[in-house]
């Protein structure tokens, strides 16, 4: 049975079929039927075993370093 299917049924449905129907619909789009959303908080870490051992103000002072030799060319 198709969507259309259903639609065109909906005029046959009693008042009170019609409201359990709306009622159905309502419930199958709560929350509890969402998959579960993630939090980017989730990714805190991730990868930090790359940044192990590198002194961030060293790094940052590199960078910056080759910023200004391309400013200079």
């Amino acid at each position: 049975m198709t969507l259309q299917d259903m639609i065109e049924k909906i005029p046959m449905l009693t008042i009170e079929e019609r409201r359990e129907l709306i009622h159905a619909l309502v419930d199958s789009l709560s929350d509890k039927h969402q998959p579960k959303t993630h939090s980017i908080l989730e990714l805190e870490g991730l990868g930090s075993e790359i940044w192990e051992g590198v002194d961030a103000q060293a790094y940052v002072d590199d960078l910056r370093r080759e910023w200004d030799d391309r400013d200079n060319r």
